[in-house]
């Protein structure tokens, strides 16, 4: 059960059903998308079936070869934008583990941490992406927030660490 709570703006807590095990605090950073990928498929169609419509108006004029270019890179702009509509960020603390998994363009990278020796950097209000780093390794988050808004969730990561 997902719950959010008053000391988090940017997470949510889902408590454990084992007594042995506490809650779980999971932050879901997603790109802000204002079209879905199967609604830009869509509007691309229809702006080809316009484009073709355009073409055989002016196919007399040998314009046909500058509509298929212009199909072309609206369709190429389309796909690098619905490949990346889904990228997201999620970070969840649990198990002594602060796990971070990120998706861009549909692969998936994988960390866990140790929640006792992880560092969460930047700690000056400069809007930098945040670095969480410890045990040789380390991994910046914080694409999909505001940079202003981004000390506010390494200061709520911070927290959860010492007091979940």
């Amino acid at each position: 059960m997902l719950q959010s709570s008053p000391a988090f703006q940017f997470a949510t807590l889902s408590s454990n059903h084992v007594a042995t095990q506490g809650s779980v605090v999971l932050w879901r950073l997603k790109r802000h998308s204002a079209i879905s990928p199967p609604q830009l498929g869509w509007f691309y169609l229809s702006l080809c079936l316009a484009c073709l419509g355009v073409a055989a108006v002016l196919s007399s004029q040998n314009a046909s070869v500058v509509m298929t270019f212009a199909l072309l890179a609206i369709g190429t702009g389309f796909v690098v934008y619905s490949r990346h509509a889904g990228d997201f960020e999620k970070i969840f603390l649990q198990d002594g583990q602060l796990v971070i998994e990120l998706e861009t363009a549909g692969r998936t990278k994988r960390a866990a941490f140790n929640r006792e020796w992880v560092r969460i950097e930047p700690k000056n209000e400069d809007g930098s992406l945040i670095e969480v780093s410890g045990q040789g390794r380390s991994v910046r988050v914080g694409r999909h927030v505001r940079p202003d808004l981004r000390p506010l969730l390494a200061r709520e990561i911070r927290f959860a660490l010492r007091t979940c």
